[in-house]
């Protein structure tokens, strides 16, 4: 019912929490624009959900986001969905690997924040993506943990400072969603077994699961400046 009639925009909604937040938006009743960058993948979300709109673009490119936010006449909630997992150790390889992660869940962020707010009105909301990597670091993961926590810091910050627009962000923890097929292609039944066996929930979260938590920031106006993990309670054992 809060969502009716309102215009959503998902950046990063071609696939996984992104397009099942597009997804949930839909039936509550919003219009839904969703931002990515691959276009096949857009295309793919087009078929599958019918009544969204689809733009091209960049998040880490920041003359590409102003740009298609500029065709936006209006907006009542951003989740901001996009962000990727980069591994590597911080004594191997070259720095330039790892600022993708930066990138996309900190500067990403930020530029489509900026291109955003002025089109929020009071009561609207920018909802971010942070991670178990936050409260649960492993070793070969130590940039997305930090990109996971700027992104969750940022909204706490950006809720005082761009009040009364609304800032949260979710915290997943291990998550099905397509990101781990390209990751851990056929191992990844295994791992999500194994996963599963530790922590308290003894299953995974869902990408629906997660996004519902989105669906849940985005419609409650007295909430803001918090971050909604789930992950099973994987982060306290």
């Amino acid at each position: 019912m809060q969502l009716a009639g309102k215009h959503v925009v998902v950046v990063g909604g071609s696939q996984g929490i992104g397009l099942e937040t597009a997804r949930l938006a839909t039936q509550a009743g919003a219009t839904v624009t969703i931002m990515g960058r691959s276009l096949e993948k857009l295309q793919a979300a087009r078929d599958r959900l019918s009544h969204v709109h689809t733009v091209a673009m960049n998040i880490a490119d920041e003359d590409a986001v102003h740009q298609a936010f500029a065709e936006v006449a209006s907006i009542d909630h951003v989740y901001i969905a996009a962000g990727s997992f980069v591994g590597g150790k911080i004594l191997d390889g070259s720095v330039e690997q790892f600022r993708p992660a930066i990138e996309s869940r900190l500067w990403g962020s930020v530029y489509v924040i900026r291109a955003a707010a002025p089109k929020i009105p009071a009561g609207g909301s920018v909802t971010l993506t942070g991670g178990l990597s936050t409260d649960r670091p492993v070793v070969g993961a130590w940039v997305t943990s930090v990109a996971t926590a700027a992104a969750e810091q940022l909204s706490r910050a950006l809720s005082l400072e761009l009040a009364p627009i609304r800032v949260n962000a979710i915290a997943p923890g291990w998550t099905d969603t397509p990101m781990w097929d390209d990751i851990l292609g056929a191992a990844k039944q295994g791992a999500f077994q194994d996963v599963a066996t530790k922590i308290p929930t003894g299953r995974l979260a869902t990408a629906e699961e997660a996004a519902r938590a989105v669906i849940f920031l985005m419609s409650n106006p007295a909430i803001t400046g918090e971050v909604i993990h789930t992950d099973g309670g994987h982060r306290y054992v």
